[in-house]
Formats: structure tokens, sequence, C-alpha cells
């Protein structure tokens, strides 16, 4: 059974990136994976200060919920990674959220990220590649440098207004197949 981790980064509940999310933890239950969803918004994650406690092999310096999210994190084969774009980024909640992956950088945390599987799910308002194509390559450049390796990933453009994404049937049936091919990915 596939164990995936799933990573809402938008301060929206019940928004359109919590929204397709759920779409692809849904497929991804219905074909057997074990599935936990993390909602940032509903956490405290500070940012990252650089003190590199977690590459000398002590825990992190920061006292916030990202203590109990880095066992979940090393549990897990597969992490899925939800945001909408802010300003040709992803929000700051998922910025902090990824910062703090610093921990897993140094050698005496690097093989509790190794090798993971990662997916990347994204939403905006506007359309255009360059709007969103900012917030895949961070993704795949920052995911890729840890050493994760691509599981898949789907933007779906136009959906600014809360529940807007309802209205792209076929964009939800897509991500479901995302997360049924997910789950078979952990086996």
């Amino acid at each position: 059974m596939a164990k995936i981790l799933a990573v809402v980064g938008s301060p929206r509940k019940g928004g359109n990136t919590e929204i397709l999310v759920s779409k692809m933890v849904e497929g991804a239950g219905a074909a057997g994976a074990q599935v936990e969803v993390i909602r940032l918004g509903e956490l405290q994650i500070r940012e990252c200060d650089g003190c590199h406690a977690c590459w000398r092999g002590r825990p992190c310096s920061k006292k916030d919920d990202m203590q109990g999210i880095y066992p979940k994190i090393a549990a897990s084969e597969i992490i899925v990674f939800g945001t909408p774009v802010y300003w040709y980024g992803p929000t700051a909640l998922m910025k902090a959220f990824i910062d703090r992956f610093v921990y897993f950088n140094g050698e005496a945390n690097r093989s509790m990220i190794r090798g993971k599987r990662a997916a990347v799910a994204v939403v905006l308002e506007e359309t255009h590649e360059q709007t969103w194509r900012p917030v895949v390559e961070f993704f795949e450049r920052s995911l890729g440098y840890l050493e994760m390796k691509p599981a898949g990933t789907i933007v779906v453009g136009g959906v600014g207004e809360k529940g807007a994404i309802l209205k792209l049937p076929e964009r939800l049936e897509e991500a479901h197949r995302l997360g049924i091919a997910l789950a078979g990915e952990g086996r």
C-alpha cells in the first residue's frame, strides 16, 4: 500500500487547490493508497533562518508545527504539493514549507527524502504558461536537488473564483487518474 502525504498550500479553505488535491487523494485512496492530507493554512510554520542545526544532525531549532511534519514526510513514499500561483510563485505558506526542507539537505537527514516521488498540483486565475511555468520549475529544481523523483504535474488555469474548478470536470477526472497512478507507483 502506497503511503502518500498530500500538502495543500492554499490559505483558502475549500478553494480550487484543495478541490484539485482532494480529487488526487480520492483517486489514490480508491486505488488502495494510505493518504494523509495536511493543510498548511491550519498550521504554524516559521521561516528557516539558516542556522544549519539540522545539517549537524540536531533537531530543527524552530519550535512549530513542522516538527510534527518531518516524521510524516520521512514515512511517506510520495508527496503531493498543491498550490495556487501567487505572483508567479507558490503561496507564502508553501514557500515556507519548502524552505524548511533544508532539514533534508544535510547528510544526516538526506536519506529520509532521497528517492521519494513527488507530484505537483497548481491552479491559477490566468491561463498563460509564463504565469504558471515558474512555479512548476521551482518545484522541479527544488525537488530534483533533493533527489526526489517526479511523479506527475497537473496545472489548471482559469480558476480564480472559489470553486471555479468544479466547472472543469475533465480536469478533475485527470487529477483523479493521477491519484490512481500515484497509488500504483508506491507499490
